[in-house]
């Protein structure tokens, strides 16, 4: 898969990234939604990809470390649409349905307002996919 040319909302640190390859290769590929939260300190889910269904109103924020879909709920969405997120790992334990659970680790979401650059980028796009036109 080539560079996204949008503009990015979400992006791993390397630790994260590290761990999210080490995972996919313990269980193949996975997928990240973030349904619960609205601040930073948020935990989004890791899944392997096709066991959790993606509902139709969710939105693709985009793919990290390559190809994996970062989805949000919609309700989520209408928070953080103004927001970067940059999803971190820390020591502790995450949801037990989280791929990272056994790890001792969770992931975390840090999030900084996108710059005024940024949004005129985001305003010249088309929409994000919703789970009612993509498959995740």
């Amino acid at each position: 898969m080539g560079p996204d040319p949008r503009v990015p909302r979400v992006e791993l640190t390397a630790p994260a990234a590290a761990l999210l390859r080490r995972l996919a290769r313990q269980h193949g590929p996975l997928m990240f939604h973030q349904s619960g939260g609205c601040c930073d300190g948020s935990a989004p889910m890791c899944y392997p990809r096709g066991e959790f269904r993606v509902g139709g109103q969710d939105v693709l924020l985009g793919h990290v470390d390559g190809d994996t879909p970062f989805w949000m709920s919609a309700d989520q969405f209408a928070y953080w649409e103004h927001t970067h997120l940059t999803v971190d790992v820390v020591p502790g334990r995450g949801s037990g349905f989280s791929v990272e659970a056994p790890e001792g680790v969770r992931f975390l979401i840090r999030s900084r307002l996108l710059t005024d650059a940024e949004l005129a980028g985001i305003d010249a796009e088309p929409p994000l996919a919703t789970g009612a036109e993509t498959a995740g």
